[in-house]
C-alpha cells in the first residue's frame, strides 16, 4: 500500500523543507505509527537556527521532532505490549539495554543512546513513523494525542523535580517560564511542594504561570544587581527556597539559582545554555547546597502520563500554537520568533 509519507526535514541552518520520505516496515520489535502530534521543543528550533548543540553537530539531513504522539498501524512479530489502534505516547530515546547504566536503570545515560532527532538519528515530525514498541506508552482512554506528544517535556519535569528531591511541604524556585519551567510547576505542585515560585524575564511567561498554579512570579530585572535579585526572591519566600530548579541554562539564572538555595538545599540544572559557566561554587561548598544535573528523562514517562491521566497536570495549558503538519514551516517561524508570544507550537499530522 503506498502511504504519503510528509517530512520535514532539516538540509542546514534554516533550510528545513517538507518531502516524501519512505515509510519502511517496523522490524520485529518495532511497531508502525501513523503520527498524530508533534511538538516543537527549543532543540529544534536550535538545530534549525544554529546548526548543533554542543557536540551534536547537523552533518548531513535529518527528519527533525521528537515530542510526538502517534496510533500504531503495523506491529512487528515480536511486539506483544501493543496492539493495531492503540494510542501511544513516544519516548524518543533507544538505548542499547545491555550496558552498565541501562542495566542499572540509567538508560539516559547510555553511551549508544538514538534520540530522536539529535544527529545523526532522524526524528518523528512526518505522517508515518516507525519505533521501538518497548518505548511507546499505550495512552488512557481519558488522554488525547497532544496531552501525549507533551508527555515528552512534562517528563523533563518529573525528573528534575525526582532529581530535586521535591515532596510534601518544600519551598520550589524555579528559574525561567519556558515550556519546560512550566511543566516543573505543575508535577512540583502534584507532588506535594508548599509554595512554587517561578521568575523569568518575561511577564507574558509568568502571567501564564499564575494561571497554572504558581504562587507567585519575579520579573527578574536586568538592571538589578544579582545580590538585589537574592534579597527579592527571598523576600517572596519569607525564607530561601529549599530547592531550586533553574530551566534556563543562562549563566546570570544558575548563579542566583545557587545564591538563592538555602543552605543544605539543592539546585537542579535542566536548562542547557554555554558548554561552560562562571558560578559561586566557593557558596555552595561552605554552605552545602547540592547541585544537581538533569539529561532528559528515565522511567518518568509513565508517572507523566498518570499526572496527566488524573489531572494533576493540565499540559494544555502551554500550547499557544497548533499547526497542520503542511504548514511545518510556518509553525517553526512562529517558534523561533520573539514576537510570536509563542511558548508551545503543536503541529497535527492529521
Amino acid at each position: 500500500m503506498h502511504r504519503n509519507n510528509l517530512s520535514a526535514i532539516l538540509y542546514g541552518i534554516n533550510d528545513l523543507r517538507l518531502e516524501e520520505t519512505e515509510v519502511g516496515k517496523p522490524n520485529d520489535n518495532e511497531v508502525l505509527l501513523k503520527m498524530a502530534c508533534i511538538g516543537i521543543c527549543g532543540s529544534d528550533v536550535h538545530y534549525l537556527t544554529k546548526g548543533k548543540i554542543g557536540d551534536f553537530i547537523l552533518e548531513k539531513p535529518m527528519i527533525i521532532g521528537h515530542e510526538s504522539s502517534g496510533t500504531v498501524i503495523e506491529i512487528g512479530r515480536n511486539v506483544r505490549n501493543l496492539e493495531i489502534g492503540d494510542r501511544v505516547a513516544v519516548e524518543p530515546g533507544i538505548p542499547c539495554r545491555f550496558c552498565k547504566y541501562c542495566k542499572q536503570g540509567r538508560y539516559n545515560l547510555c553511551r549508544d543512546m538514538e534520540f530522536c532527532a539529535t544527529p545523526p538519528i532522524n526524528g518523528s515530525l512526518r505522517r508515518f513513523y516507525k519505533h521501538a514498541a518497548d518505548f511507546c506508552h499505550k495512552l488512557q482512554e481519558n488522554v488525547s494525542l497532544e496531552e501525549g506528544a507533551l508527555a515528552e517535556p512534562l517528563s523533563v519535569g518529573v525528573h528534575a523535580c525526582k532529581r530535586a528531591g521535591i515532596t510534601i511541604g518544600s519551598n520550589v524556585l524555579i528559574l525561567g517560564a519556558g515550556p519546560v519551567g512550566l511543566l516543573t510547576l505543575l508535577v512540583a505542585k502534584a507532588l506535594g511542594a508548599k509554595t512554587v515560585i517561578l521568575s523569568d524575564l518575561n511577564q507574558h511567561r509568568l502571567s501564564l504561570a499564575e494561571k497554572m498554579g504558581a504562587d507567585a512570579t519575579y520579573v527578574v530585572d536586568k538592571h538589578s544587581s544579582e545580590t538585589e535579585n537574592v534579597k527579592n526572591i527571598r523576600i517572596c519566600f519569607n525564607e530561601p527556597p529549599d530547592v531550586t530548579i533553574d530551566a534556563s541554562g543562562a549563566e546570570d539564572s544558575i548563579r542566583l539559582s545557587i545564591l538563592v538555595t538555602r543552605a543544605g538545599g539543592v539546585v537542579v540544572i535542566v536548562g542547557m545554555g554555554a558548554p561552560e559557566v562562571r558560578i559561586p561554587l566557593m557558596d555552595a561548598l561552605v554552605r552545602e547546597v547540592d547541585i544537581r544535573g538533569v539529561f532528559r528523562y528515565v522511567n518518568d514517562y509513565s508517572d507523566a502520563l498518570d499526572l496527566i491521566s488524573t489531572k494533576k497536570a493540565d499540559v494544555r495549558a502551554i500550547v499557544t500554537h497548533r499547526y497542520k503538519l503542511e504548514e511545518t514551516l510556518e509553525a517553526f517561524e512562529t517558534a523561533k520568533s520573539s514576537q510570536s508570544g509563542a511558548i508551545k507550537v503543536m503541529i497535527y499530522c492529521e
